[in-house]
């Protein structure tokens, strides 16, 4: 279950609070892997003309590339890019290294994402200092040790530690002692007030409100008739320093998933299945090195219109095994319009336990499922020799059927 630390509950005398963001992640973990990229343009994300930017490197970042933006829009601005593919696989093992070094600095970590933790460093300054030397400490073992640099913010409130990080970016360390947080945070921009996004920006500068300075300022009732009450209390109390929300760890996983957006829509059953096939591989690897195991299946689809559709099952016990998956999966495709064609499909797995039930997909009720379930323990066989071949050799080492004939959309460079 879930833990808070409980030194996180009332008001902190001290900046012990960190949020720790590796920088450009994904195209950071790329150029390690591959040094003739270093130094240069990296763009990692969907390729096709549909696709998306998940991560630019610094280097893209000078021609204006930024995350979230069409990758067709990416290359005009930066040509003379790398444009890869992302490998999640990939950039979860460098993760879970990071991670295992700011655990070992203190257990009370709350991991966000592959990228970015909360730290409450208040009860190791005996060993190793004071929060910025402890943050400093953190920056020199993941550079030395796995190659990656961290940005680190450091303040009272999760809120302001994880300001102070985008500020420091790229590759930097800053602190906002206790006494100064308002100080530091009211001239910066509302954008970097959580909740507060392009039409909320847009409605609070007809009332004359810019900067988090003006938030505060303003008062509650403006707030609520600009945004609402809820955003405009909560605004409100972040542009305050307002933010009691504790550490927690050992955050659990809610959905394991994987999806595609394909450059050209996508409509014959066989095409749409090759493409779902290699979704549930890296689904079905993922969970089984969580050690878990999922009962509800979820496809989900996108039509050219952009309709989006999910369909889900669950099932009565849970599976870690690809086949088992799949056959979920294929049963729902056939709920889903897909002659209208589909610019996306994903795979998504939840509802999970500690993969005890990581075998059984159906219960045995006659020779039918018993058979079945004697094919899906052969299956779960398989998967468990696939898993320890990629783990020795590497992911690309043993790859589905599905994948033959489809070099184009895996290789990892394609030129204008």
């Amino acid at each position: 279950m879930p833990q808070t630390n409980p030194s996180t509950s009332g008001v902190r005398t001290e900046a012990s609070i960190l949020h720790v963001d590796l920088d450009a992640f994904y195209a950071s973990v790329e150029q390690l892997e591959n040094p003739k990229l270093r130094n240069s343009p990296v763009v990692v994300g969907g390729i096709g003309t549909r696709g998306v930017v998940c991560a630019a490197s610094y280097e893209a970042r000078k021609f204006g590339v930024r995350s979230a933006m069409p990758t067709a829009q990416a290359r005009k601005l930066c040509p003379q890019g790398t444009f890869l593919v992302p490998r999640m696989g990939l950039y979860g093992e460098f993760s879970q290294r990071v991670m295992a070094i700011l655990r070992d600095t203190t257990p009370l970590v709350e991991q966000l994402s592959v990228d970015e933790a909360f730290l409450d460093v208040a009860s190791v300054h005996r060993l190793l200092g004071d929060p910025e030397e402890v943050g400093a400490h953190l920056r020199e073992r993941v550079l030395s040790e796995i190659g990656l640099s961290l940005s680190v913010g450091i303040a009272t409130t999760k809120f302001l530690a994880k300001v102070a990080s985008d500020q420091a970016k790229p590759n930097g360390l800053l602190v906002v002692h206790a006494g100064g947080e308002l100080a530091f945070l009211h001239p910066l921009p509302i954008r970097v007030l959580w909740g507060v996004g392009p039409k909320n920006a847009e409605k609070l500068q007809r009332i004359g409100v810019k900067t988090v300075g003006d938030v505060a300022r303003v008062g509650i009732a403006p707030l609520v008739a600009a945004v609402g009450k809820a955003v405009g209390t909560h605004l409100f109390d972040l542009a305050n320093n307002r933010d009691p929300r504790p550490i927690v760890t050992d955050r659990e996983a809610k959905s394991i998933g994987h999806e595609e957006t394909f450059g050209e829509d996508i409509r014959t059953r066989p095409e749409i299945e090759r493409e779902l096939f290699r979704l549930i591989d890296s689904v079905g690897s993922r969970i089984r090195k969580a050690g878990l195991s999922a009962r509800t299946v979820t496809l989900k689809a996108r039509y050219s219109d952009f309709q989006t559709v999910t369909r889900s099952h669950t099932l009565d016990s849970g599976t870690a095994v690809s086949g088992v998956i799949a056959r979920t999966v294929f049963a729902l495709l056939d709920q889903v319009d897909h002659e209208r064609g589909l610019r996306l499909v994903g795979v998504h797995c939840s509802n999970f336990d500690d993969g005890s039930g990581a075998i059984q997909g159906t219960l045995a009720f006659g020779d039918a499922n018993e058979l079945q379930n004697s094919i899906d323990e052969r299956r779960a066989e398989v998967d468990r020799v696939v898993d320890d071949v990629r783990r020795r050799f590497g992911k690309d080492a043993v790859q589905p059927a599905a994948r033959i004939g489809m070099n184009d959309r895996q290789n990892p460079t394609l030129a204008d």
